[in-house]
C-alpha cells in the first residue's frame, strides 16, 4: 500500500545559517542536521559519468563513488554550494528541470540581477544575494487564465519516508486578491496524478517553505509544479534550493536486528510495530505480506463503512474522495489506502453549536494486546482536533489527542488498548472554520477481539451481544459560536480569548494560552508532530529534577507513531495581538548529541510566514538551563511553535518547563516605553525590533564593524543587510505609540552606513490612524564612521505617535549601526547635512521654491536628483520661466540658523540650471540680518548635477540665501540638492585629503555596477573593512582615506569607480594623488585607472596592475580635455574572486600651470624613494630638514583641528556633545558649540 502524506511546513529562514553557516534555511537545516554524514560533501559533477546502469540512475542512492549517477535527476548528487545530498540551487544549472508551459507564460532559470520582468525577489534563497539563480515565472497572462509547469527529470523509487523541501518566493499585486495564484506540486507515476502540496490561500510577500511527502512510489515516477494565475494578476514565483531526503531504499544485505525488530525480505530491519500498518516500511512489500498480516482487520472505507459505526447528527462522518469534495480549502487531496484522488476517507468538516463528528467500533473483549493504527488528516484550521478514546460503562477515557493543523498529509498514529473489560473503541472529529478532519485505514491487531454471543441459540449477532454504551453527547453551553465559555458560565467573543488581557471575569479564557508548569497538563501546547517524535507531558522522576526545575512536571520529547524523520513539533493555541516587549521565557534542558536541537518559532497565520525567535544546538549538559525569548508585536491570530529533535535512543534529553509570557498585553506598556534617550549600553531602552522583521536589529560591540559612539568600546545597535539568514527587504527598531507632542521636538542620533553594497535607512513617523512620514533618509554608503543625524518631530495635537527606524537594503555588502539617540524639546534647527528625501529640512521658500522628485513633478525640473540618481529622488527646484518668475523677479530659499563652529565652514551643494537662460542663482550668507554674497552662476554645461561650494567665515551663527532671479526666458528652472556644511575651508574643486569628508568624489548610482560604492574609514583596523592601517595625510590610523575591497568583484560586477565633481575644460591640468594597492601577485586581473570623461567619450589617462603592498605611492598625470570633464578612478578586475585592497588619499587637481617638467610622464609610477633619487646631492640635507619641519607643522595644525572637528573612529571615547548618560538617563547641559561633523 502507498504511504502519500504531504505536510506543509512553514518554517524560518534563519536556524540553518546560525547552526550551519554553509546553508540557508531552517528548513534546509533540518534536512541536512538528519542527512549530516550521509554522503560526502565533495561537489558532483552536473552530469552522469561512471555509466550506472539506466535502472540505478536516479533512484536517490549513489551507486557511483562520486554519486553522478544522481545528476540531472531534479537534483544533483551533492549541492556545491549548499553541501547537501540530492539538492537542486539552481546555481549551476536547472538540474534537469524543463518548463513544459503550452503558453507564453513559462518557467526560465533566472536571478534577481537579470529580472528583466521588473518584479520577483531581491534575492535568491541559496546565496541571499542577488548573484544567486532560482526557476522564476515570466510573462504572465493578461487576457486569460493560464498555466505555468515545470516538471522533473523522471526519478524511481522513492520510500515511505520520502521528503520533498522547497523554497518559494511569491511577489507582485495580485497577492491581495482571493483568486490568484495558486502554485501546486502533483507527482505522476502510472497512470495516476495526485496533488501533494498546494499553496495557502493567505501569504505575504516573501520566500515560503513547503514540505511535501510523496510516500512509497514503486517504479518510475515525476514531479511537476504549476502555477495558475488569472489575466492581469501579475504575481511572479519564484523557486529554489529543492531538497530530496529520505528518498532511497535502504541497501539490500542482512542486518543484526534488535529485539523490538524483525528483518524485511531485503534484510534490512523494521520495528515490530510497523509490521502489518499499512505502510511499505521496507520497500519491498515484506512488512505488509498478505500472510504474515491475514489476522489484523483492515478497513479503507473503499467498499462500506466495515464494522465501525458512524453516529448520526450535525456534523457527521462521511464516506468521500477528493474527486467528490473537489478544491475545497482543507479537504484531503488523496486518500492513504490507494494515495489517488478516488479513492475513499471518512471526513468532517466544521458544523453548527454542536461540531463533534463521531465513529465507534464494535464492541471488544477485554484485553492486554489490542492496538489500532489509522491514518489522520487534519488541515485548514489551527482548531481542529481529533480524539480516540476507549468507553467502558458509558465513560469515555482519552487515549490521544491531536490538535492544530498538520498540514496536508496523512499522519500515522497508533494505540495501544490493555484494558480488563470490555469496551468500544470512539474517534471523534471537530473541524474547526475553515478547516476539515479526515481518517483512512484503521487497522486492528489481533489482539482486538469481538465480545462472543453468551447464547448462541438467541440467534444474535456478536456485536449484538452485551453492547457497551456511548456517552450522549457533551450538553451545549450557553454561549453562540463565536462566543468562548467562561468557567463561570459567562460568555465572551472568541477572539478575546488568548490576548493577554482577561475577558471573563474568572480570567478563564487565559487559562490555557501556552503559560503552565505542565503539574496540570499541556497548559494549551498541542503536538503537531507527524514523525517518529512527539512532545508529550511527562513527570519528574528524580528529586533533582524537581529541585533544578522548581515543578515536578514538564514536557519532552517521546517516541511518536508517525512515520517521518522529522523534528518534533508542539503549538500554542492562537495568541495574540501582543505587545512590543512580549517575550516567552521558559525553562528547557537539552542533553542530546550535536544533531539534537530546542527552537521556538512564531506563525502568523495571516500572512503565512514564519520567523525563527531562539534556537540552541545539543551538548552535553544535564543541567536546566533558562532562557527569555523576544517575540514582539504581533498581529493576531499568532502561534508560537516549538520544535525539538534528538536520537531516537534517547529522545526524553529534550524537555521544557515553566513557560510563561511576559509583557505581552498591547494595552499596558512597560516602564521604558516612553525613554526614547538611549545609548544602549545597559539595553534597548524604549526602543524594539519588529521581530516580523525579514532581518533584525541587534545590540553590538563591533563584530568587526567598528567601536561604538559613546564611549569607544562600547554598545550601540546594529543591522547587517548582508547576513546570510537576510532574506527580505527591510528591518524595523520601533517603538511603543507616544503621548501626544504638544510641541516640536528634535531627535538627534549618531549612524553610520559601510560598505560597497548598502541600502537606505530612514526615520520615520506614524500617527495613530495615519500613514507614516518619513521624517530623515540617508541613502548608500557614508564610510565606517559615525554621522550625526537631525529629525524634528511636529507637534501631534492629540493624536499618539510611534518612531521607527527602517533599515531598507539595495544591496548585499555592508552594515547599518546606530548610537546615542537623544530627544530633546524643541525643533532641531539647521540640518548640516541634507538630502532633500525627507522634505526641505527647515529651508524655507517665498513661495516659487517646491520640494519634488523627477517622477511627481509639481514644475519644471531635472528628470533625476543628486543624491539617488533617479526619478524617485527629491530636490528643491524654482521655475525661472517668464510666466512663474518674471525677469528681475526674486526667489529666495533660507536656511535656519547654522551654528558657528569654527573660523571658516564650508558649504557645498549640488546644483542643476536649464540650458535656456535660467536666470541668475546666487548664494548669500546673512549675519545679523546683513547678507552678503559669496557665489553667483548664470549658464553651465550640460543638463547635469554641478557642485559648488563656498567658505564661509563668520563671527557669528549664520543662516544661507539661495537666491534665483528669473531671466524672462521659457521653460526654464534652477534646482538645488545634497547641502553639507563642514569645519574647515572649502578645498579646491577635486582636490581632498578626505580627512573631513568625501570633498564631492562619489560612486555613481549605475545598475551595470551593481551599486559598487568605495568606502571612507581611517586606518583603525576593522575586519570587516580592510585597509592600510595609517593614512598618507597623517601617517596614523587616525587619518582618514577611500577604499574599495576588491573582494566584492565578480560576475555582479567587475569594475567599481570613483568620480569628481564635474571640471571645466582645460589644456594644462594635472593630478596628483597617493594610492595605495595590497593584492595578491597570481591575482594579475586586477587594475587601477585614471579616466577622463565627458561628453565626448572617456579615455584612459594613466593606469597600475594590481600589486603586493610597497605603501603609500604617488603618481602625477597631466590632464587635457577640451570640454567639460570628470576625473574617473576605476577598479577593474577580469577574474574574481580578487582578493585585496586598493586605497587612494590626498587628491590634488590644479587646472592650470600644467605638472612639473621633472615629474615622470604619464602612466608611469612615482614613489617617494624615486623622488628622493631625484634630488641634487648637495640639496638633500637641506630638503629633508625642510620637509620634516613643513610635515610636523601640518600633522601638529590636523591634530589641533581634529580635536575640533569630526568625531572619528579611533579608541578614544567619544560621547555626546551635549548629553551625559547616566545609568542610561539624560541629562541635557547647556549646549557648548557643535564640534563633530554632522
Amino acid at each position: 500500500m502507498a504511504s502519500p502524506g504531504c505536510c506543509l511546513s512553514r518554517l524560518p529562514s534563519a536556524l540553518l545559517t546560525s547552526l550551519l553557516p554553509v546553508m540557508s534555511g531552517l528548513t534546509l537545516l533540518l534536512a541536512t542536521l538528519l542527512l549530516a554524514g550521509a554522503i560526502p560533501s565533495s561537489r558532483a559533477a552536473a552530469v552522469n559519468s561512471c555509466g550506472s546502469v539506466a535502472e540505478h540512475r536516479c533512484d536517490f542512492v549513489c551507486h557511483c563513488g562520486d554519486c553522478s549517477d544522481e545528476n540531472q535527476c531534479g537534483y544533483l548528487g551533492i549541492s556545491a554550494v549548499l553541501g547537501s545530498p540530492f539538492t537542486c540551487d539552481f546555481e549551476d544549472d536547472d538540474c534537469g528541470w524543463r518548463d513544459v508551459s503550452t503558453s507564453t507564460y513559462r518557467w526560465v532559470r533566472g536571478r534577481a540581477s537579470l529580472d528583466s520582468w521588473g518584479t520577483g525577489p531581491h534575492s535568491d534563497h541559496t546565496m541571499g544575494t542577488d548573484q544567486g539563480w532560482f526557476m522564476v515565472t515570466v510573462s504572465p497572462p493578461a487576457k486569460a487564465t493560464a498555466t505555468a509547469w515545470l516538471q522533473s527529470p523522471v526519478m524511481q523509487e522513492a520510500t515511505a519516508t520520502c521528503e520533498i523541501w522547497a523554497s518559494y518566493h511569491l511577489s507582485g499585486s495580485g497577492l491581495n486578491q482571493t483568486a490568484c495564484p495558486t502554485l501546486r506540486l502533483a507527482v505522476a507515476f502510472g497512470d495516476t496524478v495526485v496533488e501533494l502540496w498546494r499553496s495557502p490561500e493567505h501569504r505575504a510577500e516573501g520566500w515560503h517553505q513547503l514540505v511535501a511527502y510523496p510516500g512509497r512510489i514503486k517504479g518510475q515516477f515525476q514531479l511537476t509544479f504549476a502555477l495558475t494565475q488569472p489575466p492581469a494578476c501579475g504575481a511572479v514565483l519564484a523557486l529554489d534550493d529543492i531538497v530530496f531526503r529520505n528518498c532511497g531504499l535502504l541497501a539490500a544485505g542482512q542486518q543484526s536486528c534488535g529485539a523490538e525488530e524483525s528483518s524485511c525480505s531485503r534484510g534490512s530491519c523494521l520495528a515490530l510495530g510497523r509490521f502489518c500498518d499499512g505502510t511499505d516500511d521496507c520497500g519491498d512489500g515484506s512488512d505488509e505480506d498478505a500472510e504474515q498480516c491475514q489476522f489484523f482487520t483492515f478497513c479503507s472505507f473503499e467498499e462500506d463503512l466495515c464494522s465501525w459505526e458512524v453516529e448520526a447528527g450535525q456534523p457527521t462522518w462521511e464516506r468521500n474522495t477528493s474527486v467528490g469534495l473537489g478544491t475545497t480549502s482543507g479537504v484531503p487531496t488523496r486518500d492513504h489506502s490507494t494515495n489517488s484522488a478516488t479513492g475513499y476517507f471518512l471526513h468532517t468538516v466544521a458544523g453548527g453549536a454542536v461540531s463533534v463528528a463521531r465513529l465507534s467500533s464494535p464492541t471488544f473483549q477485554a484485553t492486554n494486546s489490542c492496538s489500532l493504527v489509522l491514518y489522520c488528516h487534519l488541515h485548514g484550521s489551527a482548531t481542529s482536533s481529533l480524539r480516540i478514546s476507549y468507553v467502558i460503562n458509558s465513560t469515555e477515557h482519552l487515549v490521544r489527542e491531536r490538535t492544530g493543523d498538520t498540514g496536508s498529509c496523512w499522519v500515522r498514529e497508533r494505540v495501544d488498548f490493555n484494558l480488563k473489560e470490555s469496551f468500544k473503541v470512539l474517534i471523534t472529529g471537530e473541524a474547526g472554520s475553515g478547516g476539515s478532519v479526515a481518517v483512512d485505514d484503521l487497522i486492528l491487531s489481533p489482539g482486538c477481539v469481538l465480545q462472543q454471543v453468551p447464547h448462541s441459540s438467541l440467534g444474535l449477532l456478536a456485536s449484538d451481544s452485551a453492547p457497551v454504551a456511548l456517552p450522549g453527547r457533551a450538553r451545549a453551553s450557553n454561549c453562540v459560536a463565536e462566543e468562548f465559555s467562561c468557567d463561570d458560565g459567562g460568555c465572551v467573543s472568541a477572539e478575546l480569548v488568548c490576548d493577554f488581557a482577561k475577558a471573563c471575569a474568572d480570567g478563564s479564557d487565559e487559562n490555557h494560552c501556552g503559560t503552565t508548569t505542565f503539574e496540570e497538563g499541556a497548559g494549551g501546547w498541542h503536538d503537531t508532530s507527524v514523525g517518529q517524535l512527539r512532545w508529550a507531558v511527562q513527570r519528574a522522576t528524580e528529586p533533582t529534577a524537581t529541585a533544578l526545575v522548581g515543578a515536578g512536571a514538564f514536557l519532552a520529547l517521546q517516541r511518536g507513531e508517525g512515520q517521518m524523520v522529522a523534528p518534533a513539533k508542539a503549538r500554542t493555541p492562537l495568541l495574540g495581538p501582543s505587545g512590543l516587549a512580549c517575550a516567552m521565557e521558559m525553562s528547557y534542558r537539552l542533553h542530546s548529541g550535536a544533531q539534537g536541537f530546542l527552537a521556538v518559532a512564531v506563525t502568523e497565520h495571516s500572512t503565512d510566514m514564519t520567523h525563527l525567535a531562539w534556537h540552541t544546538r545539543g551538548h552535553g549538559s544535564t543541567a536546566w538551563e533558562h532562557v527569555h525569548i523576544p517575540l514582539g508585536e504581533r498581529a493576531r491570530p499568532f502561534q508560537v511553535e516549538l520544535l525539538g529533535m534528538a536520537e531516537l535512543q534517547d529522545p526524553e534529553a529534550i524537555a521544557i518547563a515553566n513557560v510563561t509570557f511576559v509583557q505581552c498585553n498591547p494595552g499596558v506598556e512597560p516602564p521604558e516605553a516612553a525613554e526614547l534617550s538611549c545609548n544602549f549600553e545597559a539595553d534597548l531602552c524604549g526602543w524594539y525590533p519588529d521581530r516580523g522583521s525579514d532581518f533584525q536589529w541587534v545590540r553590538s560591540t563591533g563584530q568587526g564593524q567598528g567601536s561604538d559612539h559613546t564611549t569607544g568600546s562600547g554598545y550601540f545597535l546594529a543591522v547587517d543587510p548582508s547576513a546570510p539568514w537576510s532574506r527580505g527587504q527591510h528591518a524595523q527598531l520601533i517603538t511603543y505609540r507616544q503621548e501626544p507632542a504638544a510641541a516640536p521636538q528634535c531627535l538627534a542620533f549618531w549612524y553610520r552606513l559601510a560598505g560597497p553594497q548598502i541600502g537606505t535607512l530612514s526615520l520615520k513617523l506614524q500617527l495613530q490612524g495615519a500613514e507614516e512620514t518619513v521624517l530623515w533618509t540617508q541613502r548608500g554608503s557614508q564610510g565606517s564612521v559615525w554621522h550625526r543625524g537631525l529629525a524634528t518631530l511636529p507637534a501631534t495635537g492629540q493624536q499618539r505617535y510611534r518612531l521607527a527606524f527602517e533599515a531598507l537594503r539595495d544591496g548585499f555588502v555592508g552594515d547599518m549601526a546606530l548610537d546615542d539617540v537623544a530627544l530633546t524639546p524643541g525643533a532641531c534647527g539647521a540640518e548640516l547635512s541634507c538630502s532633500f528625501e525627507a522634505g526641505a529640512c527647515g529651508l524655507a521658500g517665498s513661495g516659487q521654491w517646491h520640494w519634488q522628485s523627477g517622477g511627481t513633478s509639481i514644475t519644471t525640473g531635472p528628470m533625476a536628483d543628486h543624491t539617488t540618481g533617479t526619478t524617485t529622488g527629491h530636490y528643491m527646484v524654482v521655475n525661472t520661466s517668464k510666466h512663474s518668475l518674471p525677469m528681475g523677479h526674486v526667489a529666495t530659499l533660507s536656511s535656519a540658523l547654522y551654528q558657528r563652529s569654527a573660523p571658516a565652514q564650508c558649504l557645498a551643494f549640488w546644483y542643476q540650471l536649464s540650458a535656456a537662460a535660467p536666470g541668475t542663482l546666487s548664494i548669500l550668507v546673512e549675519e545679523n540680518g546683513e547678507q552678503r554674497k559669496l557665489f553667483s552662476i548664470s549658464a553651465m554645461e550640460g543638463d547635469t548635477w554641478h557642485r559648488g561650494h563656498v567658505t564661509v567665515r563668520a563671527d557669528t551663527d549664520w543662516k544661507v540665501v539661495f537666491e534665483a532671479v528669473g531671466a524672462g526666458s521659457e521653460r526654464s528652472y534652477m534646482a538645488l540638492d545634497d547641502l553639507r556644511v563642514s569645519d574647515g575651508a572649502c578645498p579646491e574643486p577635486a582636490s581632498c585629503d578626505f580627512e573631513w569628508d568625501t570633498c564631492g568624489w562619489s560612486s555613481p548610482s549605475d545598475e551595470r555596477l551593481h551599486g559598487f560604492t568605495w568606502g571612507w574609514k581611517s586606518g583603525v583596523p576593522l575586519a570587516k573593512y580592510p585597509g592600510p592601517e595609517q593614512d598618507h595625510t597623517l601617517g596614523t590610523e587616525d587619518g582618514h582615506y577611500v577604499h574599495f575591497d576588491t573582494r566584492v568583484l565578480g560576475a555582479g560586477g567587475t569594475a567599481a569607480r570613483l568620480e569628481s565633481q564635474h571640471l571645466p575644460a582645460t589644456t594644462a591640468g594635472c593630478l596628483r594623488f597617493w594610492y595605495h594597492m595590497d593584492i595578491p601577485e597570481h591575482l594579475t586581473g586586477g587594475e587601477l585607472q585614471v579616466k577622463l570623461q565627458s561628453a565626448a567619450g572617456q579615455h584612459t589617462a594613466w593606469s597600475v596592475a594590481g600589486q603586493r603592498s610597497q605603501g603609500w605611492q604617488s603618481s602625477t598625470v597631466p590632464l587635457e580635455s577640451p570640454s567639460e570633464f570628470q576625473i574617473v578612478f576605476e577598479i577593474t578586475s577580469r577574474m574574481w574572486p580578487m582578493d585585496g585592497t586598493v586605497a587612494l588619499d590626498d587628491i590634488e587637481y590644479s587646472a592650470t600651470g600644467g605638472c612639473d617638467s621633472n615629474l615622470e610622464a604619464p602612466g608611469k609610477v612615482k614613489s617617494s624613494s624615486s623622488f628622493v633619487a631625484e634630488v641634487v646631492v648637495g640639496l638633500l640635507l637641506a630638503v629633508i630638514v625642510l620637509a620634516l619641519v613643513a610635515a610636523g607643522g601640518r600633522y601638529w595644525l590636523k591634530r589641533r583641528a581634529q580635536e575640533s572637528g569630526m568625531a572619528m573612529e579611533s579608541n578614544t571615547p567619544q560621547g555626546f556633545d551635549n548629553i551625559t548618560f547616566q545609568d542610561d538617563k539624560v541629562i541635557i547641559a547647556q549646549v557648548p558649540k557643535e564640534r563633530d561633523e554632522d
